[in-house]
């Protein structure tokens, strides 16, 4: 299921090239202020060094207890989920970062203040690092991984990183396409990562 949501993520992100620019200039026209200050207070829930920070943390503590106070199954299962984390955004990061490299995309911030709009290869920068969203990648990771230590609340984890992933697009910090692209990376790498190296993680579905 997993594989083929990536594969669709994929041509929906290649689909939303021909809509990106009208995209950001109608969520910048269209949505309140209201709404824009809210969508803010939650999108960085995505953010990479958020998790990151979260998993360390957990790894830390659950070895610790396992080690010197309980080798309780809990414990263990969180110290595994921990570091499946840790390894599903570390190979997912790295063919994100590979692809901003060398593909250089603009920000929608360039497109509705200067008109400014493309890839320029081989330029990575703050300013040319849009495509595809890190936050969409990572929230996805988080779902992926969960999912599969707690599979009964599969539906709540993926509805949160859609929603968060997409508050990228709407506050403008990507284009919509990044967002699917972010997505598609995400779903990808992650079930590949957990089959060959957790697959005790794992769920028939993936």
């Amino acid at each position: 299921m997993l594989l083929w949501a990536g594969i669709l993520s994929f041509l929906i992100g290649i689909a939303l090239f021909a809509v990106d620019r009208r995209a950001a200039h109608f969520f910048h026209d269209r949505i309140p202020a209201r709404w824009f200050r809210r969508i803010r207070r939650t999108t960085d829930l995505a953010k990479g060094s958020r998790w990151l920070t979260i998993s360390l943390i957990a790894i830390a503590l659950s070895w610790f207890a396992v080690r010197f106070v309980s080798d309780d199954a809990l414990i263990a299962r969180i110290y595994r989920t921990s570091l499946a984390f840790l390894a599903c955004l570390a190979v997912a990061s790295a063919v994100l970062h590979a692809i901003k490299i060398v593909l250089g995309r603009r920000r929608p911030r360039d497109e509705l203040e200067h008109g400014l709009y493309g890839f320029r290869l081989f330029h990575y920068s703050p300013q040319y690092d849009s495509f595809p969203s890190g936050h969409a990648l990572t929230i996805v990771c988080v779902a992926v991984v969960l999912s599969g230590a707690l599979p009964s609340l599969a539906p709540l984890w993926f509805a949160a990183a859609l929603y968060l992933s997409l508050t990228r697009a709407l506050l403008n910090s990507h284009y919509l396409s990044d967002v699917f692209f972010g997505i598609a990376i995400g779903l990808l790498t992650c079930r590949e990562t957990l089959l060959f190296l957790f697959p005790d993680l794992t769920q028939p579905w993936f």
